[in-house]
């Protein structure tokens, strides 16, 4: 667990779980603005004296419970940065409840009735993999329409280890 400033404007600090060593992002210091999983997490350079950092602890204890197998009791402060359409988008997907999943298809039903205009699964797909904070805004919950994998931003591997972890099943 190593802080990192990683611009003037980005704090982010390392979270081992048990798909590999996670970074956690903040701009405020007060919201999450994006979880790095392994595959896409950059090097940075340490900072030290900000493991007292409000945000990284609860976000660790979140993750903590989580990673337990239990399903977290409390949200997260977030900072989403994205179009309109994904920022709807990632608000459906933090309705989906711990242990189960949903199709793009349903998803794209949802956001459809409440923009009042049609969108397709393939639209929500990619506001999905383009999700910033990934485990904590659930976009490992959506499956293709027959409950069949679709890709991941951190690959399926890590897809498919957050599905068991919550006993969610798929084709």
């Amino acid at each position: 667990m190593e802080d990192h400033k990683l611009t003037d404007k980005l704090w982010a600090e390392e979270y081992e779980s048990p798909l590999g060593r996670l970074q956690l992002c903040s701009e405020d210091g007060k919201r999450l603005s994006e979880i790095r999983l392994p595959r896409e997490s950059a090097a940075a350079g340490q900072m030290p004296g900000l493991d007292q950092q409000p945000l990284f602890s609860l976000t660790r204890r979140w993750l903590d419970g989580y990673f337990a197998g239990r399903q977290p009791d409390f949200q997260l402060p977030l900072a989403l940065k994205g179009t309109a359409f994904q920022q709807q988008v990632w608000e459906l997907l933090l309705q989906i409840p711990y242990g189960q999943a949903v199709s793009y298809g349903t998803v794209a039903g949802q956001l459809a009735a409440k923009r009042g205009r049609a969108s397709s699964a393939r639209a929500v797909g990619g506001a999905v993999g383009r999700n910033p904070v990934p485990i904590v805004v659930p976009c490992h919950r959506v499956l293709g329409q027959d409950g069949s994998l679709t890709g991941y931003s951190g690959g399926l591997d890590i897809k498919i280890q957050l599905l068991r972890l919550e006993g969610i099943p798929f084709r």
